[in-house]
């Protein structure tokens, strides 16, 4: 055994009440304590935290951790503070008194974990304060920002290779959820990690349920799916512009579902009093765009839906990520049309940067769109972006209800035609809309004006219907068999892999969409206590209201006093003295103290008014 394991083993239980490390962590710690630079790749949910945290509590002086999460890290203190954990923060929220608190005590060595944002490592004072103390490590929380490659990218995190240099000595580990192998390569060389030991646990998140459906009234879809299956969840419904985050939300409050908005076009007091909100109440949904999410421990969010495309694989990735990191199951749902690869592609066209910077985001977006369109198992797919091998997991939409391949070759040539015979019979170009017209023989305003009944090809698609049509106009944008013109009105043109298709050489394989069966009817509401046996559910409930109370009066979010999987073990082995919850996982020594009496309180109360 290394001479590191007992303490280290030591503070998972007595700290955190947990009695095993899981996956790589053991190792990880290990290699940490020893003095050892690390890079991490582990899931959202993995356990990252404790691999900087333990190491914190074990090695001589203060874990100084780096994040971008300015607005979270209150909570991030609350939750180390409720385990017992001497933790701090210094950021631009704090006053001139408090800051100096925190210094004093940095310097006294009073400190486990202090919490730093980059660009407070850039003020000359800063790099002072901490000569002046002991530093432990420096743990580089959300290292994927360090990437231009990336999703999140953050300029001040380029500063963050001054670590090494300033400090050599000082052990570094940086973590991220997500990262293809290109931006690991970047977060290496970025933070001179050159000599680090390299951690990646696999992706795969398997309580998590993907899911991709067609969009059709998307909002009407959303509120199925939050009534049906997710009735009294927390969750994250993610928007791509301001404007539908605002309907959104009102549309779900409309419907009496209790909804926040989260935008950047806010103030910054609203963001901050939703965000709150979110965190602390149970069976909130947060309707956001991108700006929301990094960094949210929140573990019962039980579901994360989108409305919109996502730009990428690995925004997508680390946006469903939030769902489910208890380890419970949760869903990730995305409603995905045709107008999302028309507006996704022109907003590429109209970007800013050169040639190269274009290419990039046209990369992420094919990698997305091909998750979209896949007829094979979703989570294969996805790890294999992150390249990782897999098999079918038998519990994403694909798996559950496999949907068909069929051969498009003849409806793509129809469309094809189309666009060729306006353009240069008629130097004309059209969106997906007007075509669609054409080709199923619609005599609309449209139509009429230009004269389009005289085409050769109007009324040759009648086999199909409009959103059979509009499937096969999405399809053909992804494998690139067409494209968004650049004129702004999201007109559509052929490509130079067109003239396949049109000559016969060429065969355009296209997904059916299945009936919209599923497997929703069969299943009912993941909610943290559905799959505990019924008896057990009051018991559950019980806690979780005492859980709220206790919350509220301390003005933490909930999952800072227990989580859900913490309540679900004491409804489950109802123990019924202090010994006995000492061995429930989560719960620790500071936490055995503060709460041990009034959970046996609770626990006996239920037990005296069950039948």
């Amino acid at each position: 055994m290394s001479p590191t394991t007992a303490p280290a083993a030591d503070a998972l239980h007595r700290v955190f009440g947990y009695d095993a490390f899981r996956g790589d962590q053991a190792e990880i710690i290990d290699h940490v304590i020893r003095g050892g630079d690390a890079l991490v790749l582990m899931p959202t949910g993995g356990g990252k935290s404790l691999c900087y945290q333990i190491p914190a509590l074990v090695r001589e002086g203060t874990g100084v951790v780096i994040s971008p999460l300015i607005a979270l890290m209150q909570d991030q203190v609350d939750a180390l503070a409720a385990l017992g954990v001497r933790a701090a923060f210094l950021n631009s929220t704090q006053g001139a008194e408090e800051r100096a608190r925190v210094e004093r005590a940095y310097v006294a060595g009073e400190l486990d974990l202090l919490y730093l944002a980059p660009e407070r490592l850039t003020v000359p004072s800063t790099g002072d304060l901490l000569d002046r103390g002991t530093i432990a490590l420096f743990a580089i929380d959300e290292a994927h920002c360090v990437s231009q490659w990336g999703h999140d990218f953050r300029p001040d995190y380029l500063a963050l290779s001054m670590l090494h240099e300033r400090w050599p000595s000082v052990p570094r580990i940086a973590l991220t959820a997500t990262a293809t192998e290109q931006t690991h390569r970047e977060i290496q060389k970025r933070l001179q990690l050159g000599d680090a030991r390299h951690f990646v646990a696999s992706f795969d998140r398997p309580n998590i349920q993907y899911r991709i459906v067609p969009k059709d009234q998307p909002l009407k879809q959303l509120l199925e799916l939050l009534r049906t299956e997710h009735a009294g969840d927390a969750g994250i419904v993610y928007c791509l512009s301001r404007a539908s985050v605002e309907k959104t939300a009102e549309f779900l409050v409309e419907q009496g579902i209790p909804a926040l908005p989260y935008h950047a076009g806010l103030d910054a007091r609203v963001r901050a009093a939703n965000q709150a909100r979110f965190l602390r109440e149970d069976g909130m949904v947060m309707v956001a765009t991108i700006a929301f999410g990094m960094g949210i421990d929140k573990p019962d969010v039980r579901f994360v839906a989108h409305l919109d495309l996502p730009k990428s694989v690995e925004g997508y990735y680390q946006e469903t990520g939030r769902a489910g990191r208890d380890g419970l199951p949760s869903t990730a749902w995305l409603a995905y049309g045709l107008q999302d690869v028309v507006q996704q592609r022109r907003m590429i066209d109209q970007s800013e940067g050169d040639l190269a910077h274009r290419r990039r985001l046209s990369a992420h977006l094919d990698a997305m769109l091909a998750l979209c369109e896949t007829v094979q198992c979703r989570r294969m797919q996805l790890l294999a972006y992150f390249g990782e091998q897999s098999t079918a997991c038998g519990n994403c939409d694909t798996c559950l209800n496999p949907p068909e391949s069929w051969d498009g070759t003849v409806p793509a040539q129809k469309l094809l035609s189309t666009i060729v015979r306006l353009q240069r019979e008629r130097n004309q170009k059209f969106g997906a809309g007007h075509l669609i017209d054409i080709l199923l023989g619609r005599q609309t305003p449209r139509v009429d004006q230009n004269g389009h009944d005289d085409l050769a090809t109007f009324g040759i698609g009648t086999e199909l219907s409009e959103s059979e049509w509009r499937g096969v106009v999405r399809q053909l944008l992804a494998q690139g068999l067409l494209a968004v013109n650049s004129d702004g009105f999201g007109t559509l043109v052929i490509t130079d892999a067109s003239a396949g298709v049109l000559d016969g050489s060429r065969k355009v394989g296209l997904r059916r969409e299945p009936e919209r069966t599923s497997t929703r009817s069969a299943r009912k509401s993941k909610s943290a206590g559905a799959d505990l046996p019924t008896e057990l559910q009051p018991l559950f409930e019980t806690l979780r209201e005492w859980r709220a109370a206790e919350a509220k009066e301390q003005g933490v979010p909930a999952y800072v006093i227990f989580h859900d999987a913490t309540l679900r073990e004491l409804a489950t082995r109802h123990p019924s003295t202090v010994k006995e919850l000492g061995t429930v996982t989560g719960v620790g020594e500071s936490k055995l103290a503060k709460y041990g009496e009034q959970l046996l309180e609770v626990l006996g109360m239920a037990a005296v008014s069950a039948p």
